[in-house]
């Protein structure tokens, strides 16, 4: 028999039953949490209150969709490549989901901590917008290709996080984040729905490193919805044929035709 090395507090499972952070899978879990709960309960080994629980709950709802965007696309491609493999066609999505696209969750959350952190929030607010832009990068969390001035999606997650209970010290850090933003800029700039669920997912307690996976648990399920409509209506092939059209080829030396 193998000498365990290591411990595990999440799961263990037995021939009568699955035993997950200490509590029956079947007898206390099934039925008794909602799946918003149990990622919760899953990643902290703490139930949720109700504002955290409404507050995640509104996050990953956000997260879950936002049209033909490069991770939908690839799943969309991948699936058509390989049907019978619907979980590479997922996976595929799902590695799109970085440092410009959806996972800029944590970056943004950094930040607000370092707000809330700080004796003088306004004015640390004002030192990471003077970071970045002599640095000559973009602050995670903020502009839009489409949502502006305002992207409706922060609207309605800070609406929510006041409207459950669930605004708090890191929703107010993004504010005031916002706010130095506008100012550097001289125009308003668009929080955009990673900032807001940066900032309401902090408040509901959950640590700054598993923020990308928030993100991807949303994402996954979103996914699926594409290749669903993928079975139904497919797009594949007209992705493919625009990506084609919109690519002209030269030879070395040769201007693009």
């Amino acid at each position: 028999m193998t000498t365990p090395t290591a411990t595990s507090q999440l799961c263990h499972a037995t021939a009568d039953d699955v035993v997950v952070r200490g509590r029956s899978l079947p007898r206390d879990l099934v039925g008794k949490l909602t799946f918003t709960q149990m990622i919760y309960f899953h990643l902290t080994g703490r139930d949720p209150t109700p504002a955290q629980t409404a507050a995640l709950d509104a996050c990953l709802v956000t997260l879950m969709e936002h049209g033909q965007t490069p991770s939908a696309i690839a799943t969309r491609l991948i699936y058509g490549s390989a049907p019978e493999a619907m979980q590479g066609a997922v996976a595929a999505g799902l590695l799109g989901v970085g440092s410009v696209f959806v996972g800029t969750t944590e970056g943004c959350a950094e930040r607000l901590a370092r707000i809330v952190r700080a004796p003088d929030g306004a004015a640390e607010a004002r030192a990471i917008v003077a970071e970045a832009r002599a640095a000559g990068a973009r602050l995670p969390g903020f502009g839009h290709p489409l949502h502006r001035p305002v992207d409706p999606r922060t609207v309605a997650l800070l609406d929510h996080a006041r409207a459950v209970g669930g605004y708090g010290a890191h929703c107010a850090a993004l504010e005031a984040l916002s706010a130095a933003v506008d100012a550097a800029a001289g125009k308003p700039i668009p929080v955009n729905a990673t900032g807001a669920v940066a900032a309401l997912v902090c408040d509901a307690g959950l640590p700054i490193a598993i923020l990308r996976g928030v993100a991807l648990i949303s994402r996954c399920a979103g996914l699926v919805g594409h290749i669903r409509e993928e079975q139904e209506s497919p797009a594949m092939r007209a992705l493919w044929e625009a990506g084609e059209a919109a690519v002209s080829y030269a030879a070395p030396g040769e201007e693009a035709r």
